[in-house]
């Protein structure tokens, strides 16, 4: 897989991008009721949507989505994504946690949740997932580096005797 979201590309940022061709930005119809085409489109909107730099509405289309296909693991993984992208980390670990849950074999679940976790500041658990990530696929370089990045806060916050989850109170 391809994701690039973990590394917060603001490049679309402040642009203005053209919005796929539905009734609204979430892809609701007029009278509220369900979102235009079919689930399939629903997704590959939603895709779209979040690729394109508009996480919250994709998020919304994803959780129309869910309630339609709650056993899609696709379903789960993008609305995951859109989460984080949306800054609402424990949404994302939620959905990440999820998805580790019923595939506990992939390694894009691991690192997402343990992306989750350090922005969480919960980085004991967030350095576990980053480690499975990184062993399933010690070839994904960002999977090191974040594994590195953590393991290097948990060090100094040990040596500095402070405490090894959660914000640090001056």
């Amino acid at each position: 897989m391809g994701h690039d979201w973990w590394m917060g590309d603001d490049r679309w940022m402040g642009e203005s991008l053209p919005q796929p061709q539905v009734a609204d930005e979430g892809g609701d119809a007029p009278d509220g009721g369900d979102p235009q085409g079919t689930p399939y489109e629903w997704y590959q909107r939603a895709v779209g949507l979040l690729a394109s730099g508009n996480p919250d509405a994709a998020a919304v289309l994803l959780d129309r989505l869910r309630e339609t296909d709650p056993s899609s693991t696709s379903v789960l993984e993008a609305l995951a994504r859109a989460q984080f992208d949306r800054k609402r980390y424990d949404l994302a670990a939620d959905a990440f946690g999820d998805l580790v849950d019923r595939a506990p074999a992939e390694d894009y679940a691991h690192y997402g949740l343990g992306m989750s976790l350090w922005r969480l500041q919960r980085f004991p658990e967030a350095r576990d997932h980053l480690a499975m990530a990184f062993v399933m696929r010690p070839e994904r370089s960002e999977y090191g580096q974040a594994l590195a990045q953590v393991k290097a806060t948990l060090r100094a916050r040990a040596e500095g005797g402070l405490p090894l989850e959660g914000p640090i109170s001056t």
